[in-house]
């Protein structure tokens, strides 16, 4: 067993298209857990990278998150992006029952619901884009505000307070160096406008997510006031962060995999399930997520990490291990199984998981329908893809039918 390891520079700010982050794929192949250096943060980290190690420290209760609050663990952005109340920073049973708060408000079938409002206002989109005319940007017509306007519906918030939440949900996941004053700020805004705005639901409820959330029981049990306000900050800000950018992914991927866009045409049926095939194969994000601590001496993939470190995942080379995956670089729509961790893994995995899949399905498989000859309007390399950010996605997508 290792008890000691290279230490590996991670940057981590691979943004050549979407090609898969050669240093993601060297760590896979030569060190599956690896000692790592991050661009932010104090010390250094370990990392698993092979599907089963992921799958370990995702469900092992000696991996915690509650056990980094107040570390300054090593990280992508400047400052952390999750409260400290946030639920993605808790440990069962604290975690457990603010879920299971949640999911009372946040169901399948209150998601399948939506999805015939949800197909207008596709439809809108896209009718705006079709009047525009080609070339078009799918970015501006649909990609920016469908999964905004989603999540926002579903919160109630108003209107005119959409862009500025915006401003500050892009502004929390910079990468840039000294960035972490903006980021701080953006957190502060966000969070004194939802204990503003959750105070006033849980005073006189309506019909919306966050006055479910403010209703909700776990027996005798709500949330309380900052859990309440971080709770739906989490949900604004992960309820369209990833959606919106990987429409604009999916969409890129399949017009620049034709023979596979012509298998979806032919049978559009099989959608969900190739969706599922372009979640696992896209890399729509930069590095690694939230560390976990280990609480006890662990060994992991023949590596010995001891109580008091810090131990990140890598969701994008699970989704790309050999060992799990035939042919893990190619993207093949007929691949069905086994499930992918593009939403997370265990008790983390992501709450808007249901809700994301519902936004692609209509708006993937309507853009398809409605344009058959749908293409690229500029070639591949002339796009320009974003940077300084933990997300990977075009600025822009011209398109032309």
């Amino acid at each position: 067993m290792t008890t000691s390891a290279p230490v590996w520079e991670c940057p981590f700010n691979h943004t050549e298209g979407l090609e898969f982050d050669p240093l993601l794929k060297r760590l896979l192949t030569e060190a599956p857990v690896a000692r790592i250096r991050l661009p932010h943060g104090e010390g250094e980290a370990w990392l698993a990278t092979r599907h089963e190690d992921v799958r370990t420290v995702t469900t092992d209760r000696r991996f915690s998150r509650a056990a980094g609050i107040g570390r300054d663990l090593p990280r992508m952005t400047p400052a952390p992006i999750a409260q400290a109340e946030a639920i993605n920073l808790m440990d069962p049973p604290a975690h457990n029952r603010l879920r299971r708060l949640v999911a009372q408000g946040f169901t399948n079938r209150q998601v399948e619901r939506m999805r015939p409002r949800t197909q207008d206002v596709v439809n809108g989109y896209l009718d705006d884009m079709e009047e525009h005319g080609a070339p078009a940007d799918l970015t501006h017509f649909l990609s920016a505000r469908l999964p905004l306007h989603t999540i926002c519906e579903l919160l109630e918030i108003p209107h005119g307070d959409r862009a500025r939440l915006r401003a500050w949900a892009v502004a929390m996941m910079r990468m840039v160096p000294g960035g972490r004053e903006a980021q701080e700020e953006a957190k502060a805004g966000l969070r004194a406008y939802f204990s503003e705005l959750t105070a006033a639901r849980r005073a006189d409820p309506g019909e919306d997510l966050i006055s479910a959330l403010a209703t909700a029981r776990d027996g005798d049990e709500l949330l309380d006031d900052d859990e309440l306000a971080v709770m739906a900050m989490v949900l604004l800000v992960t309820g369209h962060d990833t959606s919106t950018y990987q429409l604009s992914n999916i969409t890129y991927t399949l017009l620049t995999h034709p023979e596979q866009l012509a298998k979806l045409r032919a049978r559009p049926q099989t959608l969900p399930q190739a969706l599922e095939e372009l979640l696992r194969f896209i890399p729509f994000r930069q590095g690694v997520g939230i560390a976990r601590v280990a609480v006890e001496d662990v060994e992991l993939g023949g590596v010995l990490i001891r109580a008091g470190e810090a131990v990140h995942v890598s969701y994008l080379t699970a989704n790309r291990d050999p060992a799990v995956y035939e042919r893990p670089d190619e993207l093949d729509l007929d691949r069905g199984a086994p499930t992918h961790m593009a939403f997370g893994h265990g008790q983390h995995h992501c709450l808007g998981s249901h809700l994301a899949r519902m936004e692609l399905q209509v708006a993937i498989g309507t853009l398809l329908r409605r344009f058959p000859g749908l293409r690229l309007a500029v070639e591949p390399s002339e796009l320009d893809w974003n940077s300084g950010s933990i997300w990977r996605f075009p600025q822009a997508l011209p398109l032309a039918w």
